[in-house]
């Protein structure tokens, strides 16, 4: 039997030795191939699930009950936005700064009005907004296998963002790696894997359900803060984690960057949880939120679901929208 000495040094070794197998678990990953990409892409695919003309794609999943479901998790009644303030100014990760263009102002003495006008090219590494499902086109087609040719100079006649007019009401939940990793923020071409995703549930006692939204937080704009602008790679998902979010049957799936890992480390494939969230799931996916407000609360109230409410502007024929989401606990 182990006297108590050693049975402390046993249980330090044991901890030492699990924390090293899991800050170097990414290096024991198998490598996926293209190949392996496009069978996930077959194995994940939600065409047909909502019938031949469905234009919602998971969003069908945010049910009336689940919406009820999602209201009653307001208990405290505190809001936090989870849009980044507009970036002005070029950046390596904002070649297209959100322009503010004053019309009038109040330095006319016989001014009436106040007016001006926004003009942001939203889509890219900068700017909080949605991708609509016809934003991705996989060998000339779009999600529910809609040819991609509704997609004209008009804009697109099908899988627009205006089918989202009504808005996304439901349960939100937030993973935050920084805080499972005990580090500060994820550096950029940090993979995350399903079994770090287990790893969340288990620490905070959330298990991700259908018709959820599932937000990752890395930490990208505090890294920004601290560091500075960087472009061309991102922490996020491996692939491999489009299984673990398909068989919880998420709604939407959002983050502080673009939700995956980049680069992909997949030959052939650039962004493979796009490929497979819009275009084989029907998953809407929000890029560059601003969470560092929202793991802030979330880790004061130790609370890690909440009410998530999305409204994109209805543009018809919008491949997207910015926008503004809100958390309510």
């Amino acid at each position: 039997m182990f006297n108590r000495l050693s049975r402390t040094l046993f249980i330090g070794l044991s901890c030492l030795l699990s924390l090293s197998s899991f800050s170097n678990a990414n290096s024991a990953k198998p490598q996926l191939s293209q190949q392996d990409i496009l069978a996930m892409v077959e194995e994940l695919s939600n065409w047909g699930r909502w019938g031949a003309d469905d234009q919602l794609g998971a969003i069908n999943l945010i049910t009336p009950k689940k919406r009820r479901q999602a209201a009653k998790l307001v208990k405290k009644g505190i809001s936090v936005s989870l849009a980044r303030d507009v970036e002005t100014e070029p950046a390596a990760d904002n070649p297209n700064p959100f322009v503010h263009t004053m019309l009038s102002d109040g330095q006319n003495l016989h001014a009436q009005w106040c007016s001006d006008n926004y003009s942001v090219s939203y889509h890219g590494f900068a700017h909080s907004h949605i991708d609509s499902l016809s934003h991705y086109v996989h060998k000339q087609t779009l999600y529910n296998g809609i040819s991609s040719k509704v997609v004209t100079s008009e804009g697109a006649t099908k899988l627009d963002i205006h089918n989202l007019k009504n808005g996304i009401f439901s349960r939100g939940i937030l993973i935050d790696l920084p805080k499972l990793r005990g580090v500060n923020y994820l550096e950029p071409g940090t993979a995350v894997y399903p079994e770090d995703l287990d790893a969340w549930e288990k620490l905070t006692g959330i298990s991700v359900s259908s018709g959820d939204v599932v937000l990752l937080y890395t930490g990208r704009w505090a890294r920004r803060d601290a560091v500075g602008p960087w472009n061309g790679t991102q922490a996020g998902l491996h692939a491999t984690s489009a299984r673990w979010l398909k068989a919880r049957d998420i709604a939407v799936l959002g983050s502080d960057g673009g939700s995956e890992v980049a680069p992909s480390g997949i030959p052939g494939v650039t962004s493979p949880i796009h490929l497979l969230m819009l275009h084989a799931m029907g998953v809407h996916m929000l890029d560059n939120l601003d969470l560092e407000a929202l793991s802030k609360t979330s880790r004061e109230l130790n609370r890690w679901d909440f009410l998530l409410t999305v409204a994109p502007l209805p543009v018809k024929g919008g491949t997207g929208s910015p926008l503004n989401p809100i958390a309510t606990f």
